[in-house]
């Protein structure tokens, strides 16, 4: 096994020793406490989970009887796993004891420490976290709306936009040109509208060889880059081309009937439109008044705890957590590092400053995985990469390493899958 594999390992298994160490027995104090969670996905479900173990009485909201999981959606694009692979209930949280509230919540009174949910009830909390996720930005891109989203779909929530966006790919003719819009940072998933190119060019190396990929990139740079473009040049020559900001890549309106993508440069037609906009976080977040104006939300990088107001904490993609990537990894261990600051204070104890690591794994073909991984801690009030910590997989691995990575990706979404909702 390489150095960076084995960096990586002990980095886990020292943050699952860390997380199991800092369970602190019951006490009335926190029995008595009651916080809510909003949001039953990566983040929220993990923090509700771990709040619960530590003796608190935990209701999660959640409006979506099943959740679709955003990691390895990109592989149902290319038709290597059904959308039922994707989905999970959550049955084992609520056996774990945990009340679920199966509707959505609509408002947050900070002052009263109050959520309302849609039939207009109410929960009471001493502590809220807010899990949200993000929301398309549909104002931000003349011409993007979630009309056009109906016929140039998004596909950067798993659902329906990801099967929408498969059925056209199934339907395109061999020898069409499949176009991407990629946002400019921050968005969800820093890596992931490039594991999806690579993915769909593997899709058509094997279906329809004769198409190709036109990536029109609103940024200079983009995560994993040298990694990606290897593979590509080494599976897919010739069939993806990645436009960059500086050479007119920033997609300024869209045409949805024609679809037709503007740029500074010139108009890109495709016979399949990927626009993926930029984004904010979740709706609850903005009227809950925790984000500020980037759309994001200001945390303490030691409690997750809102710098605009008080007792709400804010975990997963909607946070600002500096450094650190807006990704399921990310959303899991500030689940975890949020619980245990929670704890500490009901118990009036200062949070202990967490370690945060976050591996992000993509696949570039069925067995060909690339990796980054990070470690953060907070420095100057934000999340900061520790230097040395981190690392990325070589540029010039064997095959026999890429196979290991990609086996290692899906070992790693197994796992995550039954934390938290096995």
């Amino acid at each position: 096994m390489s150095q960076a594999l084995t960096r990586r390992t002990l980095l886990t298994t020292a943050a699952v020793g860390a997380a199991a160490a800092a369970f602190p027995h019951r006490t009335a104090a926190q029995s008595s406490l009651k916080v809510v969670v909003v949001g039953g996905g990566f983040g929220g479900g993990t923090c509700a989970r771990e709040l619960k173990r530590k003796g608190l009485a935990v209701t999660l909201v959640e409006s979506s009887a099943v959740y679709t999981a955003c990691p390895f959606s990109n592989a149902v694009l290319a038709g290597l796993r059904p959308i039922a692979m994707q989905q999970f209930k959550l049955d084992a949280v609520e056996k774990g004891g945990i009340d679920i509230v199966r509707q959505r919540a609509t408002r947050v009174d900070p002052q009263a420490r109050r959520v309302v949910l849609e039939d207009g009830s109410s929960l009471d909390y001493d502590r809220l976290v807010l899990s949200p996720g993000v929301d398309m930005r549909f104002d931000s891109l003349p011409g993007y709306d979630e009309a056009a989203a109906a016929t140039l779909p998004h596909a950067w929530k798993a659902g329906e936009q990801t099967i929408l966006l498969r059925r056209q790919l199934e339907a395109m003719d061999d020898g069409g040109t499949f176009v991407m819009a990629a946002p400019a940072n921050p968005f969800r998933c820093p890596p992931g509208p490039y594991e999806r190119a690579s993915l769909i060019a593997h899709y058509f190396k094997t279906y329809k060889p004769r198409s190709k990929l036109l990536i029109l990139d609103a940024k200079d740079s983009f995560s994993k880059q040298r990694l990606f473009q290897a593979a590509w040049q080494d599976l897919y020559p010739d069939m993806i081309e990645w436009v960059p900001l500086s050479s007119g890549g920033k997609v300024i309106e869209v045409d949805a009937t024609t679809r037709t993508l503007v740029t500074d440069f010139g108009r890109h037609t495709g016979d399949v439109v990927n626009v993926i906009p930029p984004q904010r976080a979740g709706q609850i977040a903005q009227v809950a008044g925790v984000a500020d104006r980037t759309g994001w939300c200001p945390i303490d990088p030691v409690t997750f705890e809102s710098r605009l107001q008080p007792n709400i904490h804010v975990i997963g993609d909607a946070s600002i957590a500096g450094g650190m990537p807006k990704s399921a990894f990310s959303a899991n261990v500030q689940g975890k590092a949020c619980a245990a600051a929670i704890a500490s204070l009901v118990r009036g104890e200062a949070p202990v400053e967490p370690k945060l690591i976050n591996t992000c794994y993509s696949l570039v073909a069925p067995d060909y995985g690339i990796s980054v991984a990070g470690v953060y801690s907070p420095r100057n009030g934000v999340l900061t990469d520790v230097e040395g910590a981190g690392g990325t997989s070589p540029v010039n691995a064997p095959p026999s390493f890429r196979a290991q990575e990609a086996a290692y990706a899906e070992a790693w979404f197994q796992t995550i899958v039954s934390e938290v909702y096995g």
